[in-house]
């Protein structure tokens, strides 16, 4: 009975908004000279860099699943894949991610949710902390970014973005 009146009054919630206005930012950004978008786009970042002197990531990377028989080979895939962890989490904090999301509701029930994340970018200039074993089968890799190479990635970003919509 509480899960039925959660939902009526999310449902209720989201029937009052649908008068709304919303503003379009794709005209916004096509109506906008590419100078203007590059600024309001790095005034919206500027305020995550300028928190933190670096980024700091870490990624993890379990020594067990990797597919050799050698163990040997196994720890230094492991070593590997924590390491490629550490740089999509860097990547993460510099460009974002994007995410997908589905739900399928039916009869007033939710049937599935899915969600998909998608991170992309380029890093460069990454210093490595360190690489440590984590337990008995898991390797931990620490990289670091300083924020000048965080400003200059999102610059180039930002800057390639422009030119593909021109």
């Amino acid at each position: 009975m509480a899960f039925n009146r959660s939902l009526a009054a999310t449902l209720f919630s989201l029937l009052g908004l649908t008068g709304c206005e919303t503003i379009s930012l794709k005209n916004w950004v096509a109506d906008s000279p590419p100078a203007a978008v590059a600024a309001t786009n790095v005034s919206m970042i500027t305020p995550l860099v300028e928190k933190r002197e670096t980024l700091v990531a870490t990624g993890y990377a379990v020594i067990s699943v990797q597919n050799h028989k050698n163990p040997s080979q196994q720890r230094l895939l492991a070593i590997r894949a924590s390491k490629l962890d550490a740089y999509r989490s860097l990547t993460e904090q510099v460009y974002g991610q994007q995410l997908d999301a589905t739900t399928s509701v039916a009869d007033m029930t939710v049937m599935s949710d899915t969600f998909r994340a998608k991170v992309e970018g380029v890093i460069y200039g990454a210093v490595l902390v360190s690489i440590a074993p984590v337990g008995e089968d898991t390797y931990e890799t620490t990289l670091s970014l300083d924020h000048q190479v965080v400003r200059d990635l999102r610059s180039l970003y930002l800057s390639q973005l422009a030119a593909r919509r021109r």
